[in-house]
């Protein structure tokens, strides 16, 4: 274990390990939420840190639930290590033994078949990936206690061979579960805000040409005074995202089956206006 722990560090820089996997999973958090918008994530400019803000949430219950199952393991594990000091019987050993490869086995199958075809699991958030996961571990432990009844010497290339495997199976299976989990959470923020709509701030756009912005409760009032820098205002927009030099806007009544996102460039040529969405205007609207 040390020297195989030894090895992968010597290949692959921990912090670089860290960041490339929470750019990934920031990357496919933007994808699905934005995308349940119609916006391709992609055109947005979004930065590396735009990324790794967007992961904390998705990532929080991930890291969590893994914790605490990692510390139960260990505890367990601890436990069974007393019992073989104070003189577990192989009787016992071969009892749990069967259970866990038994177990283990079929855990694994089921995780194994979902990978390449639909099944109950593929139903159900992360499912598939966590069973594979538990059957990995519980074949893993099954192996390990055959070992403590018959103790032969594993050469130590063999050894590190399998618990490499064991780690890259372990590995591809939570990356699966938290990429499956981070997919989910940003569709339901994004339904979430997507109901919400009418408490964002009120966006007011002028511009000094007109750009034909049309959606449900979006109006374009041409200004009619001869001296005005923006020549049309529009109304009933509701700025989701300013990143780099472009804005997103939605219209303000913003649904899946009619609405228009709206992407614009930051440039002198616009000016931005925000009210909160329970103020009157005191007069109408003009220029």
């Amino acid at each position: 274990m040390q020297r195989l722990g030894t090895l992968f560090g010597s290949i692959v820089a921990p912090t670089t390990l860290v960041t490339g996997l929470l750019y990934y999973f920031g990357h496919n958090y933007a994808h699905f939420f934005f995308g349940h918008f119609g916006v391709d994530s992609s055109t947005l400019g979004l930065t590396t840190a735009d990324y790794m803000r967007r992961i904390v949430d998705p990532l929080f219950i991930p890291i969590t639930v893994i914790a605490l199952a990692g510390l139960a393991a260990l505890w367990i594990h601890a436990e069974v290590r007393i019992r073989f000091a104070e003189g577990l019987t192989p009787r016992m050993i071969r009892g749990l033994l069967p259970f866990a490869a038994v177990t283990g086995l079929l855990l694994a199958a089921a995780g194994t078949v979902s990978v390449f075809a639909v099944t109950p699991l593929s139903h159900r958030l992360a499912a598939a990936p966590l069973t594979l996961a538990a059957g990995v571990l519980l074949l893993t432990y099954a192996h390990h206690l055959r070992r403590r009844l018959r103790p032969t010497p594993v050469p130590p290339a063999a050894a590190i061979a399998e618990w490499a495997t064991v780690f890259v199976l372990l590995g591809m299976t939570l990356f699966w579960a938290v990429t499956d989990y981070a997919a989910a959470v940003a569709v339901s923020r994004a339904r979430w805000y997507a109901a919400r709509l009418d408490t964002l701030p009120d966006a007011v756009l002028y511009s000094e040409r007109g750009l034909n912005l049309t959606g449900p409760g979006v109006r374009e009032i041409p200004c009619t005074r001869k001296d005005a820098a923006y020549r049309f205002r529009y109304e009933g927009l509701k700025l989701i995202l300013r990143s780099g030099d472009q804005y997103l806007f939605l219209p303000k009544d913003w649904t899946r089956r009619n609405g228009t996102a709206f992407l614009l460039p930051r440039t002198p040529a616009l000016r931005l206006e925000f009210t909160h969405p329970t103020s009157r205007p005191p007069a109408p609207p003009t220029c």
